[in-house]
């Protein structure tokens, strides 16, 4: 029976705009107010971008790689287009891309995991440098980078929902479906990756439940995930990490669906630290594991997840009093191998793990 959902009650989690005077402004949900709180932060500043980055105020693989973006076209249309024209005419280009190189560089390294970040900054960058090498001035340049932002807001949900499409087909009727961390519209422009199949498949009736991990040590199912589902209708459980075990004994999960961060050529997956144990325990129940990610989350330049770097944050996230004589080890990510990944979910398609490196290859030729 098809689920009425109300996704109207879920905001876009971030959104290039102008303010009363034209300049440019990235608006966005500060994800660390949540549950308790639905804020948004509006800054013109490319460096508080950043810092909400790294602050995890914005989070998940393709917002960040839309943060990225919006954080070049924001230096170039507040500071680094009337830093070129104070310059002069002459040269003012090359002044414009030399000023923006450290610029795109510290907000790539915000966080290093997550390949979309630096993808949306690549993506900036190079709009920036062609339109100069055309003759394009800064302030053109600035002008077309705030709507190549645009653009990959657009393309971001309509990937989602694609993604959400093609996952759908996996989930059987009545299925109850574990989540780890927030893979959600939260986590994109808008709909989600993980949470778009979810939201694809309860639609059609398919959903029967899903339980959140709650994903320590920061709780983004806790405080995202369970938010998320509960506004857009949908029936979520939350539990603690290490409980996950005992549902999944009791026959309790039908399916397992999480996001991802960084996708080797192999398959193997890097996503939110606690995901390989979810993948073992998946694998030994024989319950299916599904990744869902687009296809700017695959990295063919690494043959395999040990070269994928892992962010390690601070460990007052684990311990906030800290105990004299104990050290804390913090990483944010975890590699789950190919070899307990069922599946992985784009938008151009489902694949096996082993099939993602030629099947996308020959996509993208």
């Amino acid at each position: 029976m098809e689920r009425t959902l109300h996704l109207e009650n879920l905001p876009r989690t971030i959104e290039l705009e102008r303010d009363g005077d034209g300049r440019a402004r990235l608006a966005y949900i500060d994800q660390r107010r949540l549950p308790d709180e639905l804020v948004f932060e509006r800054t013109g500043d490319w460096r508080a971008v950043v810092d909400a980055v790294k602050a995890l105020a914005v989070r998940g693989a393709p917002a960040l790689g839309i943060a990225g973006a919006a954080a070049v076209a924001l230096w170039a249309g507040n500071a680094g287009t009337a830093r070129a024209v104070a310059r002069g005419c002459a040269g003012a280009g090359e002044f414009f891309l030399e000023e923006l190189e450290p610029v795109a560089a510290e907000t790539a390294d915000a966080r290093p995991t997550a390949v979309n970040l630096a993808w949306g900054v690549r993506r900036a960058v190079a709009l920036a440098r062609d339109l100069v090498a055309s003759g394009a001035a800064p302030g053109e340049a600035a002008d077309a980078l705030y709507d190549e932002v645009k653009r990959m807001e657009t393309e971001d949900e309509a990937v989602n929902r694609a993604i959400g499409d093609r996952g759908a087909e996996l989930i059987a009727p009545g299925s109850r479906i574990l989540t780890h961390c927030n893979a959600g519209s939260l986590g994109t422009a808008f709909f989600g990756t993980a949470l778009g199949i979810v939201y694809a498949a309860a639609a059609q009736g398919k959903v029967e439940r899903v339980f959140a991990d709650e994903t320590r040590p920061v709780g983004q199912g806790a405080r995202l995930t369970a938010w998320e589902l509960s506004r857009a209708g949908v029936p979520c459980t939350l539990i603690c990490d290490d409980m996950a075990a005992s549902l999944m004994a009791a026959g309790g999960v039908d399916a397992v669906l999480v996001g991802a961060d960084r996708i080797a050529a192999n398959g193997d997956v890097a996503n939110k630290i606690g995901t390989y144990g979810v993948a073992v325990l998946a694998r030994h129940h024989g319950i299916p594991f599904y990744v869902a990610a687009p296809t700017s989350t695959i990295d063919l330049s690494l043959t395999c997840g040990e070269q994928i770097p892992i962010e390690e944050r601070d460990p007052r996230e684990v311990l906030p009093r800290p105990i004299a004589g104990v050290d804390v080890w913090n990483p944010a990510f975890d590699v789950t191998p190919a070899a307990l990944v069922d599946r992985i979910v784009t938008e151009k398609g489902t694949f096996a793990p082993g099939e993602l490196e030629q099947a996308l290859s020959s996509v993208r030729a």
